[in-house]
């Protein structure tokens, strides 16, 4: 074994060895042929038993790497990524879980010292996404006792979409949040959780209001079986929907939103991000479902906006979506109210249009009637007859891709080749709601 021999019993930490043992070089250099037989044979065997184990010792190599603390751990995870390029090229094209296995590497395992198991890697989605995100946050105006229902939300939400972007999320109540809700929901997201609490002076009767008219006009309504007609705080939260929250101190660093209201569901798989849709495509308001809003409770509001129309012809965009609200367009606004809406408790959209001055105006002129209080105007159509009077057609957006429950009606794509065949949506395209309503006018002017 030539300067080898007296040295094979020495300790690996031996001054002696280190001195002595011969470069590769040099050993090559004194043993040519001998150097050359002992690479090709080494080679030759090292395929052998690769091929014959299939990837064992790359895989004991990995839960090796894994239990960490020595030098053979630590080259293990420098070997690694290499020995599993070199592993999975040999394997060629096979596939697995629908991905090339030679684009795949081999996980590295963790043990976890309560049960002493070794673990794959945790993936969070999140993280593996490297594309910017738009200045957004969800935002639900929920009470205490709505825990459960909007942990539920939550967890839709997060499934089939922010796991894989992470938007975090504003909760508004008149009332602090309890210790308890506040826990519970920060444990649904891995997003940032935060809670405002709404100023009385966005969830109270002003002063102008005739309280006893206001009270007289609840009693009538819930003798007409009116929806919330004899309900103090659905017309606060309406108000409060129509002009108010977008003034919220939480939400001024944003400039978008996405609403999510307790109980509701989501049945496909959002695998884009609409905040950037709308960013990129210069749409200002995105909306589900379209339907009728009932009269009863909005029995002043269209002639209203027409006096305000006339007062300020500025605000009316050219080409606005008239279409969509009325179902004579020859009549112009003099025509009547058709009732149809965009369902408001689904909304992705633009704060700085409510922070205009033409919304901000219009809902000052509304407020002043009363009428959110005498009537029971609600947010949807008071939101709805903004977007599609000021602003642009092309500048409203139905997400059809979006399936979505809130109770009582269900939006479900109907393209089943495109949604439900490839396994994005589950709802059934026979139960969408909105087929027949509010869309036999023609869609595109909502910009859909």
């Amino acid at each position: 074994m030539g300067p080898w021999r007296d040295l094979i019993n020495e300790p690996a930490s031996s001054s002696r060895l280190r001195e002595r043992i011969p470069s590769p070089i040099e050993a090559f250099r004194a043993r040519p042929l001998r150097s050359l037989v002992i690479l090709l044979g080494a080679g030759f065997a090292l395929s052998l038993v690769s091929a014959s184990f299939g990837g064992v010792g790359h895989d004991r190599l990995h839960a090796t790497a894994s239990w960490g603390g020595s030098a053979l751990s630590d080259a293990a995870r420098q070997w690694a990524p290499a020995w599993s390029r070199t592993h999975n090229a040999v394997k060629g094209s096979a596939r697995f879980g629908g991905e090339r296995e030679d684009a795949l590497l081999e996980p590295v395992f963790s043990r976890d010292p309560s049960d002493g198991l070794l673990y794959p890697p945790d993936i969070n989605p999140s993280r593996m996404n490297p594309y910017k995100r738009a200045s957004a946050t969800f935002v639900s105006l929920v009470r205490n006792s709505e825990l459960d229902s909007i942990r539920f939300s939550m967890r839709e939400v997060e499934t089939a979409f922010n796991r894989k972007f992470n938007y975090p999320w504003l909760f508004l109540n008149d009332e602090p949040f309890t210790d308890e809700f506040k826990r519970r929901v920060r444990g649904m997201t891995r997003g940032d959780v935060n809670f405002g609490l709404i100023p009385k002076e966005h969830w109270s009767y002003p002063d102008w209001i005739n309280r006893t008219k206001a009270a007289e006009e609840r009693r009538k309504m819930a003798e007409d079986h009116v929806i919330y007609g004899d309900s103090e705080s659905y017309r606060h939260m309406c108000r409060f929907n129509s002009g108010f929250f977008f003034e919220h101190p939480m939400l001024q660093q944003y400039d978008y939103y996405w609403r999510v209201e307790p109980g509701v569901e989501f049945y496909c798989d959002v695998d884009y991000d609409p905040f950037v849709f709308l960013q990129q495509n210069n749409k200002t308001y995105g909306f589900t479902v379209a339907i009728y809003e009932y009269e009863r409770t909005i029995q002043s509001l269209w002639p209203t906006v027409r006096d305000f129309v006339k007062l300020h012809p500025e605000y009316v965009a050219p080409d606005n979506s008239l279409g969509f609200l009325v179902d004579d367009l020859s009549q112009g606004m003099d025509a009547r109210y058709n009732l149809c809406h965009f369902w408001s408790n689904f909304e992705i959209a633009d704060l700085r249009f409510w922070r205009s001055d033409a919304y901000r105006t219009f809902f000052k002129y509304l407020d002043d009637t009363g009428n959110f209080f005498y009537e029971r105007w609600g947010d949807a159509p008071v939101h709805s007859i903004a977007a599609a009077l000021f602003l642009p057609a092309a500048r409203l957006h139905q997400f059809n891709d979006i399936g979505y429950r809130h109770n009582p009606y269900i939006h479900c794509p109907t393209n089943k080749a495109k949604f439900h065949d490839t396994g994005k949506c589950s709802c059934d395209p026979k139960s969408t709601f909105d087929e027949d309503v509010c869309f036999t006018i023609d869609v595109s002017t909502c910009g859909s």
